[in-house]
């Protein structure tokens, strides 16, 4: 059943309001699984983008069909499954996905088997807790680095170099709670991001020393930690969110003296568990929109703020503050959340950008109207 939704501006003291061109978007609820992470990719070859989330996978454009993958380990409230990044990783040109989580310390990927069957699981590492896994093209090859993120252990990144192998690159012996990827000094090298500060990327890669800059201690941020230029002075700032707690907001960058610093701006201190986000182009404009939403029961209700009504927004960057806009809102089985790790693209063929969230609130699709 599909429910439409128009999105309304939410008006707060720190954020500007406005209510023209807002977009809309209509819910389609795929799965009520309690899996938090949702991929997009053509798992068939139909040229059609389907859905991978926990043990399904469902077949695109209307998701109503759904096929086994195999079980996903639980623990407790949690499945063993905190990202779903698509790759073709064994060369045999079916989409794979990589994955990981907390309880087993295991950075694996699934290989697509192209017919109906489970999905062998393969190990890459074991890394220690896995809070959740991003992917940046770090050396600038044009294929994307895997990067998981896990908390008090080392920061290391691992390359594709053929089919089925990938190559460990160690950047620094520990990590906090959050992971962002940019050029932070402005030397045209992307340089890592945690919530301990900043990593900077040597001019090689694989043999260079990466310096750690503790620059700042965000606590338990987002993931990830998003690296772009928002004012406009050719300075990549951040933003982020707390994903155990009440807040969001972006880190203005700043230099004196050559010293890197940065200045908080609040954008909205009255939501929790903004643990994902995503900075992108909704509406075309060539300007990208921040989503994010609260993760539902992230810590099983435990952390300030869970018990909250639940929420998706987009944020528009209007040069200097963020509008606030809300794609749903309201208490368990009405507002949907985000997840650990959600997924945007043109899922419907009609050229705009919709919304895949899961999370223990079930799995959702926000197509854009």
């Amino acid at each position: 059943m599909k429910t439409r939704l128009t999105l309304l501006a939410l008006v707060l003291p720190v954020l500007s309001f406005s209510q023209s061109k807002n977009l809309s978007f209509e819910k389609q609820m795929i799965a009520y699984e309690s899996y938090e992470s949702v991929g997009i990719m053509d798992v068939d070859k139909d040229g059609i983008p389907d859905l991978l989330s926990g043990s399904y996978w469902y077949k695109g454009p209307k998701f109503l069909e759904r096929q086994l993958i195999g079980q996903v380990k639980r623990y407790g409230e949690y499945y063993e499954d905190f990202s779903t990044i698509p790759m073709d990783v064994n060369g045999d040109g079916r989409v794979d996905f990589i994955t990981g989580g907390w309880f087993e310390g295991k950075l694996t990927w699934k290989e697509n088997p192209g017919k109906a069957s489970e999905w062998k699981e393969h190990l890459i590492a074991e890394t220690g807790n896995i809070e959740t896994i991003r992917a940046w093209d770090i050396d600038g090859d044009g294929t994307l680095e895997i990067v998981p993120n896990t908390p008090r252990k080392p920061l290391a990144f691992y390359k594709w170099v053929a089919p089925n192998q990938f190559e460990k690159h160690e950047v620094f012996e520990t990590q906090g709670h959050g992971l962002g990827f940019g050029d932070i000094n402005g030397d045209g090298w992307g340089d890592l991001v945690s919530s301990f500060g900043w990593y900077e990327a040597p001019p090689d890669l694989r043999y260079g020393q990466w310096i750690f800059h503790p620059t700042f201690n965000l606590g338990d941020t987002s993931i990830p930690i998003i690296v772009t230029d928002l004012n406009g002075d050719g300075m990549n700032d951040l933003i982020a969110g707390n994903g155990h707690n009440y807040g969001l907001y972006w880190m203005e960058q700043v230099r004196k003296d050559g010293e890197i610093s940065f200045v908080k701006h609040d954008i909205d201190p009255y939501h929790a568990q903004y643990h994902a986000l995503e900075w992108v182009d909704l509406d075309g404009d060539g300007k990208n929109e921040l989503i994010t939403g609260k993760r539902y029961r992230a810590h099983n209700g435990k952390d300030p703020g869970e018990l909250d009504d639940i929420g998706l927004y987009y944020f528009r960057w209007n040069g200097k503050t963020f509008v606030k806009n809300v794609i749903s809102y309201g208490p368990f089985g009405e507002g949907k959340g985000t997840g650990l790790y959600f997924s945007t693209g043109d899922l419907n063929g009609d050229g705009k950008i919709d919304i895949a969230v899961a999370g223990k609130d079930g799995l959702a699709v926000f197509f854009q109207k």
